[in-house]
């Protein structure tokens, strides 16, 4: 069954699929548009060289302009880390365009995230905008000091931050790692392995959606297919993407299956013919509270994802 747990009808969407779009490209942009992604990163930050930012930033916000329905694909924003000159001049750039989040590189607690929160009401009054209606995901394992600070979230975070996810790439440089990978295990080594497990259950604890992390080796379809399905497994939804091909892997597997589609009905119908029990039988099974919520979570994804016209 499926191991989805957050959902909120009042909360915002779920996004199965993350899909970063280099900000400076207009061919990618473009193809980006019919996208299965769930919502795209349009980004300022990595894959766009110091001499091209105002460039990509004109691009962005144009982009963003142009593209004001968003019922079906959402469009966010990778700006560059709050620590340098170009993160306020990306902001003050981009949301004219009223980009329905920003994602947050190399954070080091959550403080960051509370100051880029203040920088957006300001923007968003100054744009006419609703005040909160820019959300964030935190990239929130890619400097060393952020590993020892995961408990800052619990302290007292934004609740503009609706996702979280880690990284493991400029994890390793940070630490002064020569690799990630465990050298016979084949999967991450110790210390991405901890970054990952903390970033969920930050996620968990402040009720925010945990989203895996990029798989690299985007020609590995099977690859990609198993490391979202172990994400999901473990409890994270959804999954960033470096490549157009992996989105509707992603979105796939992060989808409820009819199979668990109809488990979850059933577990809801067993429950609602013996109201006041807490624990009852189905297939052999005892279940109690625990899996009655989950069955209900797992309905409302899927009935969100239905109404989004992509199931």
């Amino acid at each position: 069954m499926c191991p989805y747990s957050f959902y909120d009808e009042d909360a915002v969407m779920i996004i199965r699929s993350w899909l970063f779009v280099p900000g400076d490209s207009e061919r990618k942009l473009e193809k980006a548009r019919d996208n299965p992604a769930d919502a795209l990163i349009l980004d300022l930050e990595d894959s766009v060289s110091d001499d091209r930012q105002e460039l990509a930033r004109q691009m962005v916000r144009d982009y963003l302009i142009d593209r004001k329905d968003r019922s079906r694909q959402q469009l966010w924003v990778r700006i560059n880390p709050l620590d340098t000159d170009l993160s306020l001049p990306d902001l003050a750039a981009i949301m004219p365009g009223a980009p329905d989040g920003i994602c947050l590189p190399k954070v080091y607690s959550a403080e960051d995230v509370n100051t880029l929160a203040n920088y957006l009401s300001a923007l968003e009054a100054r744009e006419g905008l609703e005040l909160g209606s820019t959300k964030i995901l935190v990239v929130a394992t890619e400097t060393a000091a952020s590993i020892l600070s995961f408990h800052t979230y619990l302290e007292g975070v934004t609740d503009r931050m609706t996702a979280i996810t880690w990284g493991a790439e400029d994890l390793s440089a940070a630490l002064g790692a020569s690799d990630n990978m465990h050298p016979t295990s084949g999967g991450y080594d110790d210390p991405y392995l901890l970054a990952k497990s903390l970033c969920l259950a930050a996620a968990r604890a402040v009720d925010v959606q945990p989203v895996g992390v990029v798989y690299v080796n985007y020609k590995d379809v099977d690859g990609l297919e198993s490391d979202c399905f172990n994400d999901r497994k473990s409890g994270f939804i959804g999954k960033i993407a470096i490549h157009p091909a992996q989105s509707a892997i992603i979105n796939k597997t992060f989808t409820p299956s009819e199979d668990e589609i109809a488990y979850a009905n059933k577990v809801v119908a067993v429950f609602e013919e013996n109201p006041g029990l807490g624990v009852v039988g189905l297939d052999g099974k005892m279940l109690d509270m625990p899996h009655l919520k989950q069955a209900r979570n797992v309905l409302s994804v899927a009935t969100e994802i239905a109404e989004r016209g992509k199931l």
